[in-house]
Order: structure tokens, then sequence, then C-alpha cells
């Protein structure tokens, strides 16, 4: 009794270890075969030895990511190329990943599991390096194409009409947020290689409504056309006739201040060769008084104010002033406060 049941002990040993070394045997013979299931970088390398694995990454992985990278905006595109980018693709050590995953477990485990036909659900992420100073310089070149400063509201009296310049927004490039898309394009295997860019709007400092009320009152000089324009608000009053300093004695051009009212002024001659015997009197109100009725003093000596001489309007000559008709001279004084700007082309 005692021989049969050590016989069948011994039987039942010999199966074990029939059993054990098959197992031992089947796990050494896939200890270079990927498992079943196993993905890296999206990549299906699965049921493949190690050597066939690599050539499958970079026969498909490798190729997807050497493809460029485009930063888009509204059509525009900024290229980046795996070679600008520096870009390695670690391959080898994506397949040691992807066999060691495969290895999970006890010995037992990764028979039964090879043996039934089961699948390790895993896929190894892109190991890639890259120049982080090339996306840098690609994400800086995004920026100098497309930031746009904000544009601030404006006066342009270069043509000799005075115009609004209207405020604009500006727009700048989220350089943070494109950089670390670019970064995680560079290892994305699947999908578009197109980075959409995000920009933000930027405010002027000065608005169109800042301007209006900045410049409340304007006048606007046009030493060519011989006329003189009152705005209130940017918009056109009333247009007079001028006359104009003759040559020599230019009314200066500029933008200058109302710094002086007077009714009935006197005249301060200045000490210039052109006044004569007149330089440096003081000259009462009155008919050897040629500035009549007003003076709006701008700068420097020089003004606007009323004339007799009616008939020299639309011309050049006076002595640097801006002449106007009575009647326009004063209608103009109660309409211009001090302070007011006076521009001059």
């Amino acid at each position: 009794m005692r021989q049969r049941s050590f016989i069948s002990i011994s039987v039942a040993l010999a199966f074990l270890l029939i059993g054990a070394v098959a197992v031992y045997a089947y796990d050494s013979s896939h200890a270079d075969r990927i498992a079943k299931g196993v993905k890296a970088g999206g990549v299906d390398i699965g049921d493949m030895k190690t050597v066939d694995a690599r050539v499958k990454l970079r026969h498909q992985l490798v190729t997807r990511l050497n493809r460029p990278l485009y930063a888009t905006y509204h059509g525009e595109r900024f290229r980046l190329t795996a070679e600008q980018a520096k870009l390695r693709i670690d391959v080898r050590g994506m397949v040691d990943e992807a066999l060691h995953r495969s290895r999970d477990g006890n010995v037992v485990t990764r028979t039964v599991r090879g043996v039934v036909g089961g699948k390790v659900d895993a896929d190894v992420p892109v190991e890639a390096t890259y120049s982080k100073a090339a996306v840098a310089a690609v994400v800086k070149r995004v920026a100098d194409g497309l930031n746009r400063p904000a544009r601030d509201a404006s006066l342009d009296f270069s043509t000799g009409t005075l115009a609004a310049v209207k405020a604009k927004k500006g727009r700048e490039v989220r350089e943070d947020p494109l950089r670390a898309d670019l970064q995680e394009a560079l290892e994305k295997s699947q999908g578009s290689r197109e980075v959409p860019v995000s920009v933000v709007s930027t405010t002027p400092k000065v608005t169109t409504k800042d301007l209006v009320k900045k410049y409340a009152t304007v006048v606007a000089v046009n030493r060519d056309t011989h006329t003189l324009t009152l705005l209130k608000r940017l918009h056109t009053v009333k247009t007079y006739p001028i006359a104009v300093g003759m040559q020599g004695l230019e009314t200066p051009a500029g933008t200058y201040p109302v710094v002086d009212k007077q009714v009935d002024p006197v005249w301060h001659v200045p000490n210039s060769d052109w006044a004569g015997k007149l330089a440096g009197r003081v000259i009462p109100p009155g008919p050897d008084n040629p500035i009549k009725a007003r003076w709006i003093g701008i700068t420097g000596g020089a003004g606007i104010h009323g004339t007799e001489d009616v008939g020299s309007l639309g011309s050049n000559a006076s002595h640097g002033c801006i002449r106007m008709a009575i009647p326009d001279v004063e209608d103009l004084f109660d309409r211009v406060p001090y302070g007011s700007k006076i521009f001059i082309h």
C-alpha cells in the first residue's frame, strides 16, 4: 500500500517537473517577443520580436513624426521641420519598454496568457528628444510675424486737412501655450501636423473717444489754401478765408495752444527790420493799429487777428500772423477757449 502511494506521488512530481520545465521553456522562447495587444506610440507591435518591432516603428512611427509641423493662423503657416527641431526618436528604448510591459506577471501567468491568446493592454508613449531652443525660435518667428501693436487714436494733418485716425486693437501671440502645443505635437504620432496659434487682443491707450475729449475745440490752418477751419469734437463747424505770412516771414508750421486772448488789443511792435520806425513801440487800439478787433495769441509773438485789409485775404501778405476779416475773427474768438490747439500746415 505504501509502495503504491509512493509511486503515485512520484508520478505526480514527475508530471509537475515536466510541466515546470515546459512552462520555463515556453517562457524562455518568448523572452524576445512582445505580448499581443502592446502598442508603442499608437503603432501595434504586439506578437512581434523586438528586432521586427524596431523595424516597424522606424518605418511607421518615425516616418510620421518626421513630417514638418506648421503653426497656423488664418491661412498663415510657419514651418518647423524635424531637422530644425533636432528631433530624435528612441525606438530601441520604446521597444525595450514594450518588452518590459510584456513580461509583467510571473512565468506561469505569462505562459497561460500566451497559450490562451491573452493580450496586454499597453501603449508605450513616444520617447523623443528635441531642441527647445529650436521650438523657441519658431515661436519667436510666429510672434514677429503676427504680433500687431495696438494703434492709438491720433490726429493727422499731413495733407493739410485735419483728420482723426481711429484707434485700432492690436494682437499678440500667446507664446507659452504655442510653445507647449508645438512640443506636444513633436511627439504626437496621430492626427494633423498643424498647430493653431492662439492670440489675444491688445487695447490702445488712446481711444477715439479720448481723442474727441482731448480735442474738444481745434483750429486747423492750411497755409497753401489760405483757409482756417474750426472743428468741434473733430467735426468741421466753419471754414474762414485768411492771409498768412509772406516769404521770409512765414507763419510758423506746427501745433500750438491758444495762450492769449484780447479784445481790441494793443500792438507790441516787434523789434524787426520790417517794422521800421515803429519797432519796439506799443500802438494802442485805433486807426494806426493794424491788429483789429481781436487777438488770439499762439506762439512767439504770432497769432490770429482781424484786419481791415480784406483784399489781402487769400494770399501770403502778413508778417507772420494769421489775418481774418473782422466779423470772422470776432466769431472765432468766442468759439475758441484758452488751451485749444491750433494746427498749422
